[in-house]
């Protein structure tokens, strides 16, 4: 903010020179606003898939553990215990409501006859059950659906059986799992291996009686592992204890695995800098029993390049807790909380700084999505003492939808070229898009097209790379397009530019909109786009690619105010465009507060 007595000794603008002023400020105001929309759009996209996959996997699980007398709807037919659509149930995750509602219904299986030949007069041979999961925000829904057996056990003279179904993350089956299944406190003993079918599905009959007395344990190579609980002191109430055989029923139990994913943490200063040896308590939301007991909280330290890293771990959401007693969290990106899914890798970043006794770190939302709002306006005010300042949140995109300028173009400067292509890419086709060249005037196409934009110069060596987006997001499905990112501390003529996917190798691609970047934090950045048809009559069509990125130590949807004075006066005005303005008053600060702050749209 300029002081009133340094602008008394200013001479004054000249009316062109404000003009301009005004004319760049109007110009960049557009720009920034453009680039955090896209970005608040591709981070709400990857949060929105853990979420689903954690919500699928928990309500599966539930009629998985049911009797089966109860699997059914409270108003529908067959009758039970879950909720229907007249009846739904409500959740929230990440301020994001969900309804949740099934419907279950009676199948005839064809294999003993059917009801409708008259060959069957039982035809309510098993249940097929249908989860609905909707976003009340978005008005999406997502339906997940599996086969529910009946329990009894026919002609078994004695001891009864394990029914086990082995899923992943989206309810999908898991074939070919290991079933590690003992009982210590039968005399002799039961050590069993066994293996899932190709519908990720075990039935091991003739087990001897046993209350709480069978554990069983479920990997696969490069999977997460589920498993069953014994009842201890340390853990009386387990979320899924070891089961029981009675003779003549069937215990049904379902487990859920999937690929391993690698999460790291860079521990960094406001400059930047890297800060080893920094103390952090991280844990998952996953349960292994009630109320609390996580099935992921380790501690850790930060090592000599300031970097947390966890290898081979499961889908989860993980939450990050210094416990140096020297720093506080000034800020991070992503913001707060790490939504993992399976088979990926991901980068989070904590910005620290040196702890003050009283502080206030605000975070800004959209209140539809959950998803940080850039260059929203946080301004903070109080009389005694007096405090009066403003601050913007952060967070930048560099966008390409615009290719007709052509090839032969090494650095980003005419937003309408690029580097260059392998002369199967075509560029100047109205409506303007990248496709395929066509070699009869739009109707036959090349297989494959390679292109590699300009080199963009993000300005700073700390630039970390957060997700890759672009439109449209799905293609005819006899044609694809994919992605490689490749970035570098120097941009020369020698530059040797690694292209990469999402697992860091020039073997893997990106290929949904919205995933996360697994490259280096570097200054200049380029992309490289696969185009490809097995219909030599249809092309793929790209019409923008955004690749967002957070420059220097910004932190997306954050501002941060330190050395603060203890109140509980303090009024905190929030504002953004196309939201609603939100203001606080009497705002207690005593301490390291944050605060989350979430805007509706107008």
């Amino acid at each position: 903010m300029w002081h009133s007595s340094y602008l008394k000794n200013k001479q004054g603008f000249s009316l062109v020179e404000s003009i301009v002023a005004i004319a760049i400020f109007v110009l960049l105001s557009g720009i920034i606003y453009q680039t955090s929309a896209l970005l608040t759009k591709g981070v709400g996209s990857y949060r929105e898939s853990v979420t689903i996959s954690n919500l699928a996997s928990q309500y599966m699980e539930i009629v998985h553990n049911l009797p089966y007398s109860s699997v059914g709807t409270v108003k529908g037919n067959p009758h039970g215990t879950l909720p229907d659509k007249p009846s739904n149930a409500t959740t929230t995750v990440n301020n994001s409501d969900y309804q949740i509602y099934y419907v279950v219904n009676y199948i005839d299986n064809p294999a003993d006859g059917t009801a409708e030949a008259g060959t069957d007069f039982a035809a309510n041979d098993y249940k097929q059950v249908k989860l609905y999961v909707k976003n009340l925000a978005t008005e999406k829904t997502y339906t997940f659906s599996t086969n529910i057996t009946p329990r009894g056990l026919e002609n078994l003279d004695s001891g009864g059986a394990l029914m086990i179904e082995v899923f992943d993350a989206f309810a999908q089956p898991v074939p070919n799992a290991s079933v590690h299944i003992t009982n210590q406190i039968l005399s002799p003993s039961i050590d069993l291996t066994r293996t899932t079918d190709s519908s990720g599905n075990l039935i091991e009959v003739g087990l001897p009686n046993s209350v709480n007395g069978y554990h069983i344990a479920v990997t696969k190579n490069g999977y997460s592992s589920d498993q069953t609980y014994p009842i201890t002191m340390a853990n009386p109430d387990p979320v899924k204890t070891d089961s029981t055989i009675a003779n003549g029923q069937i215990t049904q139990i379902s487990f859920a695995i999937d690929k391993l994913s690698n999460l790291s943490f860079d521990t960094l200063n406001q400059n930047c800098e890297i800060l080893p040896g920094i103390g952090m308590s991280i844990h998952g939301e996953k349960l292994i029993g009630n109320p609390n007991i996580l099935k992921f909280d380790n501690d850790f330290s930060s090592n000599t390049s300031g970097k947390i890293s966890l290898g081979s771990i499961e889908w989860d959401n993980y939450v990050p807790n210094l416990t140096d007693n020297d720093y506080i969290v000034y800020g991070s990106s992503p913001i707060q909380q790490v939504s993992v899914l399976p088979d990926t890798d991901q980068n989070y970043t904590l910005i620290l700084g040196p702890k003050t006794t009283n502080s206030l770190l605000v975070i800004v939302k959209d209140s539809a999505t959950g998803n940080p709002i850039q260059d929203a306006t946080v301004q903070l005010i109080n009389n005694n003492p007096t405090v009066d300042e403003a601050k913007i949140t952060g967070g930048s995109v560099w966008a390409s939808n615009n290719w007709t300028g052509g090839n032969g173009q090494a650095d980003f400067i005419d937003a309408t070229k690029y580097f260059t292509d392998d002369v199967n890419i075509s560029t100047d086709i109205i409506p303007e898009a990248l496709r395929l060249l066509s070699y009869d005037g739009g109707t036959t196409y090349s297989n494959d097209g390679t292109l590699i934009s300009s080199t963009f110069d993000t300005a700073t060596a700390s630039t970390s790379y957060t997700t890759l987006t672009w439109q449209p997001t799905s293609q005819n499905p006899e044609t694809s397009v994919k992605f490689q990112i490749a970035t570098a501390g120097e941009n020369t003529a020698t530059t040797t530019w690694n292209f990469t996917g999402p697992d860091g190798t020039a073997e893997s691609f990106y290929l949904t909109s919205g995933i996360t970047i697994n490259s280096p934090s570097a200054r200049y950045v380029r992309y490289k786009v696969f185009l490809h048809t097995d219909n030599p009559n249809k092309t793929p069509v790209l019409t923008s690619i955004n690749i967002n990125y957070v420059s220097g130590c910004f932190t997306p949807g954050q501002v941060f105010f330190s050395g603060l004075s203890a109140d509980d006066s303090y009024a905190l005005t929030i504002s953004a465009d196309n939201y609603t303005e939100q203001t606080i008053t009497d705002l207690d600060i005593t301490g390291n507060q944050s605060i989350e702050i979430n805007l509706s749209q107008i």
